[in-house]
C-alpha cells in the first residue's frame, strides 16, 4: 500500500528551533503572570503603587532661628490703610497696591504705631492745616490667639521730611505687642536681615536678605532726603512700606521706606530709615505731635550750577543764605550777582571733621545735632574765579529749627 500523507503523531510539526523558541516565551509569560500582585484582575492596589513617604528632617539651626524670629516677632506687625483708599476688595496676586495700603509696627504699650507718612499721606493731604483729621487709617492687630482685628486709628504726629507717622489705636492689651528696638549705629555691611510686612495685600510676609550698604541718602516717596539710610537685598515691594527691618536678634533697625526699581517690584534694592533716627523722631511726634529739626536753613546749589560757575572743589555750594539767620550772622557766603557776572558762593566741604560730597552728607552732619547746637564747616571760598584766590574758612554755625517748622 501507498504511504499516507498524514502526518505521524511522533513526527514532529515544526523545527527544533522554532519549539525551543515558543517554549521558552511560554515560560516567560507564566512567570510573568504569576508575578503579579494576586489581586482581583490583576490590577495593583492604591497602597501597592504609592511610595514610602520620607520623615521629615529636623530644621537647621538657622531655620529655628528665622522661625524664632518670624514667631516672636510678627504680632508686632500691623496693616495699616489710609481711609480713603477702598479697602473692601480681596487682594489677588498680581494685583496692584494702591498707595495707602501699608505696614506699621506697634512702637509702646500705649497702642503708639509707626508707619511712613507716605502710607496715609493721600488723607494728610486733604486735612487743612492746624484741623484735627480726625480717623485717618484703619489699622489691623494679631491677637495672643492668632486672630487678627481691625481698629480705627488717629494720627498723633508725622513729619513729612522724614517719611514718618504715629498713629494711635485703642485696642485691647492682648492685641498691643511693641516691638523690640535695636541700634543701627553699629549695622554691618553682610549681616542679615529680616523684613517683615504685607506686600501686595499679603500680610505677615518675612524677606530676608542682608545688609548690601550704609549711609544712603534716599528720596523717599513724600519727596524728602533722609541721611544715613541702610539699603538691603531682603524683598521689599509695593505694601511692605513703613514695615520693620529687624536683625537677627529680632530688634528693630530700621523702617522700610523705598525700592530702587523700573518696574515698581522689588529689584533687590530696597532702603529703610535707620533707627536712630526713628528714635529721634517718634518720641517728639508722641510728645509733641511735631519735630523740631535742626537745620543750617540754607539753600544748596544743583550741582550742575557749580559746573557752569567753575567750581572744582567737591562739596555742596551754597545758593542762598536767609538774612538774619545763623548761617547769614556766622558769615556764611551765598552765590550772588557781581560786577563781572554771577559769583560762586561758598562751597561746604566738611562738617564736624567730616567730608561733605553731596547735599546727604550735609544733612546727616547737621542731624547729628540737636536744636540750639552747633556745627563746625570748613569752606573753600572764591571758588570760579582765580585759583590762586580761593581759601579755605572755618566758620561755626548754630543750628535753627527747619524754616518750615519756625
Amino acid at each position: 500500500s501507498e504511504p499516507s500523507s498524514e502526518p505521524s503523531l511522533h513526527q514532529p510539526c515544526l523545527p527544533a528551533s522554532r519549539r525551543d523558541a515558543l517554549a521558552l516565551g511560554i515560560a516567560a509569560l507564566v512567570s510573568a503572570s504569576s508575578a503579579r500582585p494576586s489581586v482581583a484582575g490583576g490590577v495593583p492596589t492604591l497602597a501597592e503603587v504609592t511610595p514610602p513617604i520620607a520623615p521629615a528632617e529636623a530644621l537647621t539651626s538657622l531655620e529655628s532661628g528665622t522661625v524664632a524670629l518670624f514667631e516672636r516677632c510678627t504680632r508686632s506687625v500691623v496693616n495699616v490703610v489710609d481711609v480713603t483708599v477702598l479697602s473692601g476688595k480681596a487682594m489677588t496676586s498680581g494685583a496692584v497696591v494702591p498707595e495707602g495700603n501699608g505696614t506699621g509696627f506697634v512702637w509702646d504699650s500705649d497702642g503708639h504705631v509707626v508707619t511712613n507718612w507716605h502710607v496715609i499721606g493721600s488723607i494728610l493731604s486733604q486735612v487743612p492745616k492746624g484741623r484735627d483729621p480726625g480717623e485717618v487709617a484703619k489699622v489691623t492687630l494679631e491677637g495672643a490667639d492668632g486672630r487678627t482685628k481691625t481698629f480705627p486709628a488717629t494720627l498723633v504726629g508725622a513729619e513729612r521730611s522724614k517719611d514718618l507717622a504715629v498713629l494711635k489705636v485703642n485696642a485691647p492689651k492682648e492685641y498691643i505687642t511693641p516691638i523690640a528696638r535695636g541700634k543701627s549705629d553699629g549695622v554691618k555691611v553682610g549681616q542679615a536681615v529680616f523684613a517683615i510686612g504685607n506686600p501686595f495685600g499679603f500680610d505677615h510676609t518675612l524677606t530676608t536678605g542682608v545688609v548690601s550698604g550704609l549711609g544712603r541718602t534716599i528720596q523717599s516717596q513724600a519727596g524728602s532726603l533722609i541721611s544715613g539710610g541702610i539699603q538691603t537685598d531682603a524683598a521689599i515691594n509695593p505694601g511692605n512700606s513703613g514695615g520693620p527691618l529687624l536683625d537677627a536678634s529680632g530688634r528693630l533697625v530700621g523702617v522700610n521706606t523705598a525700592i530702587f526699581t523700573s518696574t515698581g517690584a522689588s529689584a533687590g534694592v530696597g532702603f529703610a530709615i535707620p533707627v536712630d533716627l526713628v528714635q529721634r523722631v517718634v518720641p517728639q511726634l508722641i510728645e509733641f505731635g511735631s519735630v523740631r529739626l535742626p537745620s543750617l536753613n540754607v539753600t544748596a546749589a544743583d550741582p550742575n550750577v557749580g559746573k557752569q560757575l567753575g567750581v572744582k572743589s567737591q562739596g555742596v555750594l551754597v545758593q542762598a543764605v536767609p538774612s538774619g539767620g545763623e548761617a547769614a550772622k556766622a558769615g556764611l557766603l551765598a552765590t550772588r550777582r557781581g560786577l563781572g557776572g554771577i559769583v560762586a558762593g561758598d562751597v561746604i566741604v566738611e562738617a564736624d571733621g567730616r567730608r561733605v560730597v553731596t547735599e546727604g552728607d550735609l544733612v546727616a552732619a547737621v542731624e547729628a545735632h540737636q536744636v540750639g547746637e552747633s556745627v563746625v564747616l570748613k569752606v573753600r571760598r572764591g571758588e570760579g574765579g582765580d585759583e590762586r584766590a580761593v581759601e579755605e574758612v572755618t566758620l561755626t554755625i548754630k543750628l535753627e529749627a527747619a524754616a518750615e517748622q519756625k
